[in-house]
């Protein structure tokens, strides 16, 4: 695992760096409401409502034979376009089947917006109640950046929610973007190319190439020693030794060189916000830095963020999750994904553990190399689980995401993994 230890001996040139957000006027963003309306499932009867509340566009769904509970959808990270819009929930067959009323928003803004989305999702909830009723009890529950929002919104509006199901959730909050730096700036590093921060115009076109031919011909399919070196490193950084990391790492080889290179400030910070000033980069599992971890980590530019760039609370621009959870939170995660990788949930862990909250937190490993691939069957019974916790007090089994040896384990994840995963061999635990 990546240490954030001060090693001073071994820092390379820091870097104050990062742009400022663009001033300018707000983007004109729009929700088309021709693909606001939606139908019925087949064999369900359920009242549906839909518009534009507060900038944002809505979808609410309630079965005639409703239940009094409502789940709010909190959608991923849908890029900068101007264009805003809605998606149902994959489990809205179950749900509505059971008798759960559901209400997605598109949020008002696109980008990584995290703190527009809590306040619109909360808004939301709010509207259900003018609609359609007030529920007896509330869950919230989202994937990707919407693992985010749920994370924030829970710990900033304490008494609204009876439970959370994060899935696939950038649950370390800025850690994410931490971590996208530390990779392209060790690839670097290992293929001997001087770094820059800012990264340059023509990061892609020429840095890149560049780097890439020193890993691996071609990588990331074939790896050089320093390729292998990296695919260690990312390893580490992104959750330590696990199940079919080899393949991981050949899928998201490419595409970890497209995320996190531009000026720092993600699109909504005021600064740079990604810094690795005091970590320490481990090619393998011994926690002694060998001569070429120690020559790595002399070599790798370090970054600083602004003063500006990050806020300790509250709805700041990326906002933190302090893992002070005031209810029950059963998180899913991918364990191959190293777009937001599975080290997230670690984080998230250690976070509640710190806050004496660990009894209100439960960790699930999903075996697909996908970001979000989960079967919708494994999200299903993550939300039954998630309600018997809340209704019967029965809390659901997870597993072991804090203690390496498991992680590494070749049947970590069967538990709660059904067949037909990709690159992943049936398995039971």
């Amino acid at each position: 695992m990546t240490k954030r230890l001060v090693l001073a001996a071994l820092l390379g040139v820091l870097v104050l760096g990062g742009s400022a957000a663009h001033a300018g006027p707000p983007p004109a963003y729009f929700v088309d409401e021709t693909t606001l309306p939606f139908d019925a499932l087949p064999g369900t009867s359920t009242t549906r409502y839909w518009g534009v509340h507060g900038g944002a566009g809505y979808r609410i769904e309630v079965p005639d034979n409703w239940n009094g509970d409502l789940v709010l959808y909190a959608h991923g990270f849908r890029g900068t376009g101007l264009e805003l819009t809605v998606s149902n929930p994959r489990i809205r067959q179950a749900l509505v089947t059971s008798g759960y009323a559901w209400a997605a928003s598109s949020y008002s803004t696109n980008g990584y917006d995290v703190k527009q989305g809590v306040k619109d999702t909360h808004a939301l909830g709010e509207l259900f109640n003018g609609l359609a009723g007030h529920p007896l009890r509330v869950y919230l529950t989202g994937h990707s950046m919407g693992g985010h929002i749920t994370g924030v919104a829970i710990e900033q509006y304490p008494q609204a929610y009876v439970a959370a199901l994060p899935m696939c959730g950038v649950m370390g909050d800025n850690e994410l973007f931490d971590y996208f730096l530390d990779f392209n700036l060790v690839a670097q590093a290992l293929a001997g190319v001087q770094a820059e921060f800012p990264f340059p115009a023509d990061y892609q076109t020429a840095v890149v190439p560049a780097v890439k031919a020193v890993l691996g011909a071609p990588y990331p399919g074939a790896l050089s020693i320093q390729g292998q070196q990296l695919r260690g490193v990312t390893q580490n950084i992104s959750g330590g030794p696990r199940p079919a990391f080899n393949t991981s790492f050949a899928v998201w080889g490419n595409f970890l060189f497209t995320v996190g290179v531009t000026g720092g400030d993600i699109g909504v910070a005021p600064g740079n916000v990604q810094d690795n000033r005091d970590t320490i980069y481990q090619i393998d599992t011994d926690p002694a830095l060998s001569p070429d971890e120690m020559a790595l980590n002399a070599a790798v530019l370090r970054v600083a963020q602004d003063p500006q760039g990050r806020h300790p609370e509250g709805l700041a621009n990326i906002p933190p999750i302090s893992g002070r959870l005031p209810i029950p939170v059963l998180s899913l995660h991918t364990i191959g994904d190293l777009f937001v990788p599975f080290s997230m949930e670690q984080i998230y862990a250690r976070r509640a553990a710190s806050e004496g909250a660990s009894d209100f937190l439960v960790t699930r490993a999903i075996r697909d190399h996908a970001h979000c691939g989960f079967a919708v069957v494994e999200e299903a019974a993550a939300f039954s689980d998630l309600v018997n916790w809340v209704v019967n007090g029965v809390k659901p089994a997870g597993d072991d995401i804090l203690t390496s040896a498991a992680v590494a384990d070749p049947k970590f994840g069967c538990k709660f993994s059904v067949p037909g995963h990709a690159g992943f061999a049936v398995c039971t635990p």
